[in-house]
């Protein structure tokens, strides 16, 4: 099915991982058997502005249980006031509690176990993934592919230093690599780093190899050209977030490359609303960032915004921004 009217709204809410906000691209008659007195819809495509997508590096693994909810543009009053009681805020705080920590814990425990193997599947090349996780694989390889782009359409990567900061499965550590580029990649999750390392071991030759290691964003030292973390914020709060922007920025002598899933009204009404169907999911919290709380973090270092591009597939979509000195 395309592109929604703009007078519907899909929410859809995966039992066993955070919540998505997606077009509608799954039959209503799918899902007739849970609920027997839903009114169906026939939706009508209309243009590519009113279709709803899906914030980035969401944990979509329970997709086939997925719920979906319709509801009329006439609504949004109400939808308004049921958001306003929910407290997403609780169950973040007990996810902290439960590893004894806050964000970075949360973060470190999930990708060091069942999000690894989640999303190590989907990053991967196994056919052992539904139809949404294969698209939120190709959206990460777009915003990869376009990462590339940026780095390269100006100059050779041939030795130049690249810090991937939260570097995942390695997907971005090793095309940096085989360009030339020097690579120091790194993960605050040690699967993650293990799995990326033995991948770029069967691909490069000794002398290329990334250096990989360990490590969370605020921990991160050195002096790169480069610096680079994509799909990474989306972990993490504003207030956080300024902060990793900043200490990157610190980093870095020429140019900052991130990506985030942006916030919009519509995008954090509908994800404030799936927040009231959290699920028993051990997934980490996902945070929308503002384009414009990004760049005044940046301004507030000296960085500027100096390319701007969007990665969009059904269930993806993700700011790209690249950043330079002032």
């Amino acid at each position: 099915m395309g592109p929604i009217e703009i007078e519907m709204w899909i929410v859809s809410f995966p039992i066993l991982s955070r919540i998505t906000i997606t077009t509608l691209s799954l039959s209503l008659q799918e899902r007739e058997t849970e609920f027997p007195n839903a009114t169906r819809f026939n939706v009508t495509p209309r243009s590519r502005a009113a279709t709803v997508v899906a914030a980035s590096v969401t944990d979509l693994a329970g997709v086939d249980s997925t719920t979906i909810a319709v509801l009329g543009g006439g609504s949004v009053a109400a939808l308004a006031a049921m958001v306003s009681l929910t407290d997403p805020e609780r169950r973040r705080k007990l996810q902290a509690e439960e590893v004894g920590g806050g964000d970075k814990e949360v973060v470190r425990e999930y990708f060091n176990s069942t999000g690894f193997e989640r999303w190590r599947k989907i990053y991967g090349e196994t056919d052992e993934v539904n139809r949404v996780q294969k698209d939120i694989r190709l959206g990460h390889a777009k915003t990869v592919e376009n990462t590339m782009l940026m780095l390269t359409e100006d100059r050779s990567l041939a030795g130049v230093t690249v810090c991937d900061a939260g570097c995942g499965t390695g997907l971005l550590s090793i095309p940096l690599a085989k360009e030339g580029a020097i690579v120091s990649a790194s993960d605050i999750s040690a699967a993650m780093v293990a799995e990326a390392e033995m991948k770029a071991k069967a691909q490069l030759p000794s002398e290329n190899l990334p250096k990989f290691e360990v490590n969370d964003l605020e921990s991160l030292t050195g002096k790169y050209d480069t610096v680079v973390c994509l799909d990474v914020l989306i972990h993490y709060p504003q207030n956080k977030a300024d902060g990793m922007i900043a200490h990157l920025a610190s980093l870095a002598e020429k140019r900052v490359i991130l990506s985030f899933a942006p916030k919009t009204f519509y995008y954090d009404i509908l994800k404030r609303i799936g927040e009231l169907f959290p699920g028993p999911s051990k997934a980490t919290r996902a945070y929308l960032h503002s384009e414009a709380d990004v760049e005044r973090a940046l301004g507030k270092v000296g960085w500027k915004i100096s390319k701007r591009g969007l990665t969009t597939t059904q269930f993806y979509f993700s700011r790209l921004i690249e950043a330079v000195p002032m």
